[in-house]
Order: C-alpha cells, then sequence, then structure tokens
C-alpha cells in the first residue's frame, strides 16, 4: 500500500468566489492553486495551523522564498506566484509515502516492528481524544480498532509534531529493547504558546496571500532540511538505542523548524471499507526536543510580564478568553522591530487590513482540553490606537467583572444571612453575574476594535464601548438576582445588590465610560 501526500488530495480548503465550497487537493496542485484557494481549513484550528506550518515549510525547503524585508514586501505585493513550489515538490526524490517499509514519511521506522505487539487504535493519534495517552475524553477506547482515512491520519501527526504536550506515552519501553525515556514524551514547539498567523483581510486574499505574508525573509542559505522522515540523512536526531540524557538540538533553518518530527509515531497501514488506503494502529513515543528557539524563530511570539517581573511568552489560558489578553498582542505590534519580526513586516503593508489569528492548545495537568482561537484585527498606522482601545477595553471589563462579584456577595449576605462559611462561594456564584458578562463583553470588545481599524476616534469608540459594557452589567445581575423571592429577604437582597452595583459604576476609582454621567 502507498499513500503519497503528492499526488493524493489532503489539504482541505475553501474555494475563492461568493459561495465558499469545501474542497481537497493534493501538495501540488494546492501551491499552483494557490491564489485561487480562499483558505486552509482543516476540522480543528489545530489541525488548520499545522498544515500552514508544513506549507511554510515546503516553501522554505524549495528555496522560493525572500532573503530580504525589501524582497519579502515586493514578494508580498507583486503576489509571487508559488508554481515553483509545486515544481519542486513534483521532483523531488525522497521520503514521502506514508506507509515506506524503511523510511516512512512523518514516522520513526524504529517503532514499525513493535506495532502489531503494542499498538493502540487509531484515536491516539487525534489532539481532540487522545486525553493523557491513557485515556480518551470523546469514549474511543483506547484500542478501538475502527481504521481511519490515511489523509486524516496524516494531518493529524503534523499536528501532534506541533502540538503535543508533555507527559507518559502508552509504551513498554522495555518490551521493546528501548529506555525508558522513550515513554517520556516531551512538549512540543508550539504547545507552550499562542502561535501568531498574519491573515491577509483585503478584498480577493487567498491562500497565497497569507503563505507570502507569513513566509519571513531569510538570508542565511540554505534555509535547513525537510524532516520527512526519522532516519534521513540530516539533520541528526536522538539517538534511542542507548540510554543517558535526551539529546537536544536547535534546528538548521527555517525549512527545518516548521517540519520538525516532535513526536515519534508509527502507522500501520489498512484498507478502509471503500478500498482507500488508512491506518487501523499507532505507536507515540518520544520524539525531537529542541533547543531554546532564537528569537528568528520565534518572531511572531507574544511576551507578557509575569509574577517577579519574569517576561513569558502568551500562551492559552484556562481562566481568561484570548480577547482578554489582546492588549499584549497589541503591545507587541506597537512595540515591533522595524522589518525585522513578524509585525514590523505587516506594518510595511500600507492600507492593507490584516487579521491577526492566534491559536494555542490549551492543556492542564498534563492532558489536552480544548483548541483555543481568535482574529483582531490591524490595519498599519493604528497600532498606538488599537493597544489603548483594547487596554481600556480590558480595564472597563475587569472593573465591571469585580463590581458583580461584590454586589453579588451583597446580595448574599442577605439572602443567606445564617449561612455556613464553607457555602459562601457557591452561594456567591449563585448572583454573580461575571460569566454572562465576559461572554456578552466578548463581541462589544471586537466591535470596539473593528471600530478603531475603521479610523473611528479612540475616546468616542472606548465611550461607546464603556455604555454597551455598563448597560450589560447590569442586566447580568437584574438576571441572577430573579432567582430571589419577590417579597420580603428576596426583595431586600435585590434591592440592595442593585444598589451597591449602582454605586460601584459611579464610584470614583471607577473607569470614566462606565459611569452613568458618561452615557
Amino acid at each position: 500500500m502507498k499513500w503519497d501526500p503528492r499526488v493524493q488530495e489532503c489539504i482541505p480548503a475553501l474555494t475563492t468566489g461568493p459561495d465558499l465550497r469545501r474542497t481537497k487537493l493534493n501538495l501540488a496542485d494546492t501551491f499552483r492553486q494557490a491564489d485561487q484557494i480562499a483558505a486552509v481549513h482543516g476540522d480543528t484550528p489545530g489541525e488548520t495551523l499545522a498544515l500552514l506550518e508544513w506549507l511554510l515549510g515546503l516553501i522554505y525547503a524549495a528555496e522560493q522564498f525572500p532573503e530580504t524585508t525589501d524582497e519579502w514586501q515586493e514578494w508580498v505585493q507583486e503576489r509571487e506566484p508559488l508554481d515553483a513550489v509545486a515544481d519542486w515538490i513534483e521532483n523531488h526524490t525522497g521520503c514521502w509515502d506514508l506507509f515506506d517499509p524503511e523510511q516512512p514519511l512523518g514516522q520513526n521506522p524504529v517503532l514499525l516492528s513493535h506495532l502489531d505487539a503494542h499498538g493502540v487504535g487509531p484515536a491516539q493519534l487525534f489532539m481532540e481524544r487522545v486525553g493523557d495517552y491513557n485515556q480518551f475524553f470523546d469514549h474511543h477506547h483506547l484500542h478501538h480498532p475502527q481504521p481511519v482515512p490515511a489523509d486524516s491520519a496524516w494531518r493529524a501527526m503534523l499536528v501532534q509534531h506541533a502540538f503535543a504536550i508533555g507527559m507518559r506515552g502508552k509504551l513498554k519501553a522495555s518490551a521493546m529493547n528501548l529506555p525508558g525515556t522513550f515513554t517520556n514524551l516531551g512538549t512540543n514547539r508550539l504547545a507552550p504558546r499562542l502561535r501568531i498567523i498574519a491573515r491577509p483581510a483585503w478584498d480577493g486574499a487567498t491562500l497565497g496571500d497569507l503563505l507570502r505574508v507569513n513566509t519571513a525573509p531569510w538570508p542565511q542559505a540554505p534555509p535547513g532540511p525537510l524532516n520527512l522522515t526519522w532516519n534521513q540523512d540530516s539533520p541528526g536526531r536522538r539517538d534511542f538505542s542507548r540510554p543517558g540524557p535526551r539529546q537536544t538540538r536547535t534546528p538548521q533553518g527555517p525549512a527545518d523548524l516548521h517540519t520538525v518530527l516532535g513526536r515519534s509515531i508509527a502507522l500501520r497501514p489498512a484498507r478502509l471499507q471503500d478500498g482507500s488506503p488508512g491506518v487501523d494502529r499507532v505507536l507515540v513515543g518520544a520524539g525531537e526536543t529542541l533547543d531554546p528557539l532564537p528569537g528568528a524563530y520565534v518572531d511572531d511570539a507574544v511576551t507578557y510580564t509575569g509574577p517577579g517581573g519574569v517576561k513569558r511568552l502568551l500562551g492559552p489560558s484556562a481562566t481568561r478568553d484570548l480577547w482578554r489578553e489582546s492588549e499584549a498582542l497589541y503591545a507587541a505590534v506597537a512595540e515591533r522591530d522595524k522589518g525585522t519580526d513578524l509585525y514590523g513586516r505587516i506594518a510595511l503593508l500600507s492600507g492593507r487590513r490584516i487579521h491577526l489569528w492566534a491559536v494555542g492548545l490549551l492543556s492542564t495537568q498534563g492532558k489536552p482540553i480544548t483548541w483555543v482561537s481568535d482574529e483582531f484585527p490591524y490595519v498599519p498606522g493604528r497600532e498606538t490606537s488599537l493597544r489603548r482601545a483594547a487596554e481600556q477595553g480590558s480595564a472597563i471589563c475587569e472593573y465591571a467583572a469585580r463590581a458583580l462579584y461584590i454586589a453579588a456577595d451583597t446580595a448574599r449576605e442577605i439572602a443567606y444571612a445564617n449561612a455556613r462559611p464553607d457555602d459562601k462561594k457557591k452561594q456567591v456564584a449563585r448572583f454573580n453575574g461575571e460569566p454572562e458578562m465576559w461572554a456578552g463583553a466578548a463581541d462589544l470588545f471586537h466591535v470596539l476594535l473593528d471600530q478603531v481599524v475603521a479610523g473611528e476616534n479612540v475616546v468616542d469608540a472606548v465611550a461607546e464601548f464603556g455604555h454597551a459594557v455598563r448597560a450589560l452589567t447590569i442586566d447580568c445581575l437584574n438576571g441572577r438576582l430573579t432567582s430571589l423571592a419577590g417579597g420580603g429577604t428576596g426583595l431586600q437582597a435585590r434591592v440592595t445588590a442593585q444598589s451597591r452595583l449602582q454605586r460601584l459604576l459611579d464610584h470614583t476609582t471607577a473607569p470614566t465610560q462606565l459611569k452613568e454621567s458618561a452615557a
């Protein structure tokens, strides 16, 4: 059995035109038709991003990339065709077969001989199902034998290489005569942080435009090897045949970076019911481990100042939606390095609207939870205004949330006058409208950003936003208080909490835009 992404349809995409239509293309056709495709469209944000990463790696491997910022700017504005990348792919002799017995695409052949004895069902390959590699969230059993299509398995493998998090794999390294470290799976390149992609949002923008905008200039030739299989000649990788500390390495260039094999993976081929190629068993073990990456390799990364004044990379949070962190993103845009990082380059595209698409994998206690993604608009020249709007908008919402908590606690004190201290948290939650406020404020916040990008005065736009958040905050508290009785203690709790919220929203410490006098 053979499966080759150069000729097999494997890239899900949306066509251009008024009626977006889903289609699927092979690698060569994806580049030849890049300016007739609106976007890559995977089943999840992580899959979409993993595919874009691989396509960028192919551009570098084909040596069809700009070498300077000036060349990049011309490359983007003149819409340099990507046909040469397709030609290179078709003519490249290498390890393109997913089921090659000696050099399988994207895999570590060391594991192939162990698939029958130690492999598990293909569900383990998918980040959305994988749980902690031992227990699955969507009730797929670890050994569920139902095969998956080969193209689906290939895309899931790319996601693993880019996003998989550190944990212990469902492997018995001793039974395979491999060191125990093989079961200790490292955290892969994009798992700890948000990956930011600049998505062109001007009229007629295509996949080709997106790839060109996100292909950073690389002045140092060559761009490094393309990672097609584990045991190719270059680069040198970890050797699991001997014990000892894990070997780390620095990518040799952007082609190497975008295609790093972050997991050791083996796939067993199987026929689907319709006779097409599929995968029915997989093994997942430790893969490549990278040294801390230099700035040129993370030029989209957003940093923020954490506890103790330590600079950290911005990553997904279980308690804060991405839009609540957008002030850090816009700070990165405003403080860009001219022409040398992603934000410095897109600032050169005068008059072009771009959406900054942020994607991350939310995980906790060694388990992936969900994909998080959001888009934030940007137009060169509006950096300072957007940063100011994001900062002030976030401050308005944070104050409103705190006011809702205090009002909820006020209602609790009256409604549950003799309650046990241990019950306080649950009782406050009954009256706390924060979740509804945060959910409703998200749309209002994106409207604020769109107004600023369109050129509206920041002061006026933030004032309008504050007025809307005030109304939303009052509605959220009232919605929670409807469960109180209509008279007696219930009425007292309702009126007192409403009065407390009004005073807080009009307090001298409240953001001006929240006050009734600003309406």
